[in-house]
């Protein structure tokens, strides 16, 4: 029990081997809370530490529990073109405000297959001007994959940015049909 005689939070998390790097999913009992791309040794144990911190949160490797089994074969499906919709609850404890609400946006109303420009989206937000703090969402993103910010691009029909990298961002519009197969 922590110092308010309320049960500590548990985070389970496990690192799932795909065909773009090793990801870290963590859930809680609310929902998917992270997906951590390139999740090397290093990387998972700095990405925990931070869940711990920033969610004052017990963590446990548990790959059985039913809520990260499910993600991790939601995930797997999508990676593996089967699933095009992600039906997971989301945990948004990671991200509050504007980039919280770009998300949303982002996750509800730009289906799989499609793009978005960073000021399109800033415009559904009625803020037309705000293409740059819609990157900076995107940047924040806890959750990349399941709410897809592979798929904001820019106006002039560039890539853009992205956490897990640039080629791994053509991968995924690739594997959405937005963009040819990589050559190599």
């Amino acid at each position: 029990m922590d110092s308010h005689g309320q049960g500590e939070q548990r985070v389970d998390w496990a690192v799932v081997g795909t065909g773009i790097g090793p990801l870290l999913l963590a859930t809680t009992g609310k929902g998917v809370v992270n997906v951590v791309f390139h999740a090397t040794e290093a990387v998972r144990d700095r990405a925990l530490d931070r869940l711990a911190s920033r969610l004052g949160a017990r963590l446990a490797e548990a790959p059985g529990s039913p809520l990260l089994a499910e993600a991790m074969r939601q995930v797997e499906a999508y990676l593996a073109g089967e699933r095009r919709v992600f039906d997971l609850p989301l945990d948004w404890s990671l991200i509050s405000g504007f980039h919280r609400q770009v998300l949303r946006e982002l996750a509800d109303n730009v289906p799989y297959g499609t793009v978005v420009g960073y000021g399109d989206l800033a415009g559904r937000m009625g803020q037309p001007g705000a293409a740059q703090a819609v990157g900076m969402a995107m940047g924040a993103n806890p959750l990349p994959v399941v709410v897809p910010c592979h798929r904001v691009v820019e106006r002039d029909g560039g890539i853009g940015g992205f956490g897990g990298g640039v080629d791994t961002k053509r991968r995924l519009l690739a594997l959405e049909g937005v963009l040819p197969e990589p050559l190599f």
